[in-house]
């Protein structure tokens, strides 16, 4: 069996959890076979994902001592030398646009969307890519009979399109080991992010289709924290992404007011 379509004999049979929201998973399934074209309906997130990568990465460095035996967080250290055996949950993977750098740098990622035909297109680039990526079509809830549970959980611009946030957090924070590390990554629910995420992504800009994304389901900073402090995480680090136009590139910023990823730990 090819290791892009593995599938763990632990893990149960497919099930649609209950934070799933069918439209959602319809909306994105409609656009899967253009998960990989970088200039199509998915270009934001290409544009954004060498961001994700070395935020991810810092977090990381500095969090897991190396298994070779360098200083956790040393500038120095090749991030494959923290990465090597690392357990990652790549959860609302779509068609592997994470999963795949992150495989590369040793990780052993697993990546899970509710939607089969994304998960087909991730299991198709990965094979084609020969990266190492265990693709499940799955929600997390139906990973948590399953005894498995990761050193790094992410959940990349997903929450924004689940039907019960509150649930999916604690659900995610419990597929995570003692001293693990969870990634969440959304828009903040602000005039701000209104006016440039909805009103200029997907009417003027047109990077998006419109309807991408409900404004009214952006969540504040505080309503991803408090959830997560209540699953027994600790938030080590909130930092924001920003859109700099000159150069066409985003860039981590101290502005929450759009886009911000969160790490908590164990």
């Amino acid at each position: 069996m090819n290791p892009a379509t593995s599938h763990p004999g632990n893990v149960p049979a497919r099930k649609l959890g209950n934070t799933v929201d069918l439209d959602e998973i319809a909306k994105f399934t409609a656009m899967a076979e253009t998960w990989w074209d970088a200039q199509g309906k998915f270009r934001p997130l290409h544009r954004i994902n060498p961001v994700r990568v070395s935020y991810i990465i810092d977090m990381v460095n500095s969090h897991f001592k190396d298994r070779h035996g360098s200083k956790a967080g040393d500038p120095t250290q090749n991030p494959a030398a923290t990465f090597k055996g690392l357990s990652m949950l790549d959860i609302g993977c779509g068609g592997g646009l994470l999963a795949e750098p992150l495989a590369r740098l040793g990780a052993q990622v697993t990546g899970i969307d509710a939607s089969e035909r994304n998960i087909g297109i991730a299991r198709a680039h990965a094979e084609q890519s020969q990266v190492k990526v265990t693709y499940l079509p799955c929600a997390a809830e139906d990973l948590v009979s399953s005894p498995q549970r990761f050193d790094v959980v992410l959940a990349m611009e997903v929450i924004e399109h689940v039907s019960d946030p509150d649930l999916f957090l604690a659900t995610t924070a419990s597929l995570l080991k003692p001293d693990g590390l969870m990634f969440v990554a959304t828009l903040n629910r602000t005039a701000k992010s209104y006016a440039l995420a909805i009103i200029g992504a997907e009417y003027v800009m047109r990077w998006l289709p419109r309807g991408t994304h409900d404004w009214r389901k952006f969540m504040r900073p505080s309503e991803i924290a408090g959830p997560l402090r209540q699953a027994g995480l600790t938030v080590r680090d909130i930092s924001g992404v920003s859109y700099q136009p000159l150069n066409d590139r985003w860039l981590r910023s101290r502005d929450l007011d759009i886009n911000y990823m969160l790490c908590a730990s164990r």
